[in-house]
């Protein structure tokens, strides 16, 4: 089923623009494509739905609350429908690596040779998924995402976790 027929996904996301303090032109552009490939094609069950308790699609805003992160789920109507909270701790290594793999990474796109920019990009890729992963497991018993959705929901948890 695609994502446009299927009521299991993501129809409009919202971030927390208050939790964003620094943003550059490569940040801007990550949030942008993440929210733009998310919206074209996502899973995102809320387990209420597939028992029929909760009827998609889906309205998400994603916001920081006390370090930890608030996935606020509603229809596309605008009710409110549930709230998940994740506690951020687990994530923090992880973010905190990926950051630093970025900077590198949006550093040597200027000036190292295409093997090296490779490589670091596959480390990049590499956290990535980690953190996707990480994502996916502490959401299992909350929501059904694909691994595609979870990379994207990662990047914006991290564009939220910029400082």
């Amino acid at each position: 089923m695609s994502a446009e027929t299927s009521t299991q996904r993501i129809s409009h996301i919202e971030l927390d623009e208050s939790s964003i303090i620094r943003r550059n032109a490569d940040i801007e552009h990550e949030r942008r494509v993440a929210i733009f490939d998310l919206l074209e094609d996502n899973l995102f069950a809320p387990l209420g739905d597939l028992e029929g308790g909760y009827a998609g699609p889906y309205n998400l805003v994603l916001h920081m609350q006390d370090n930890r992160l608030v996935f606020d789920i509603g229809t596309d109507d605008g009710t409110p429908l549930t709230s998940i909270t994740l506690p951020l701790t687990p994530f923090k290594k992880i973010i905190k690596e990926y950051f630093l793999i970025c900077d590198s990474y949006y550093t040597a796109i200027k000036s190292a040779s295409p093997r090296q920019i490779e490589a670091i990009d596959m480390g990049r890729r590499g956290l990535h998924n980690e953190g996707s992963e990480l994502l996916m497991e502490r959401l299992a018993d909350k929501v059904e995402l694909d691994m595609d959705t979870a990379r994207r929901l990662f990047t914006l948890i991290c564009v939220l976790q910029i400082r």
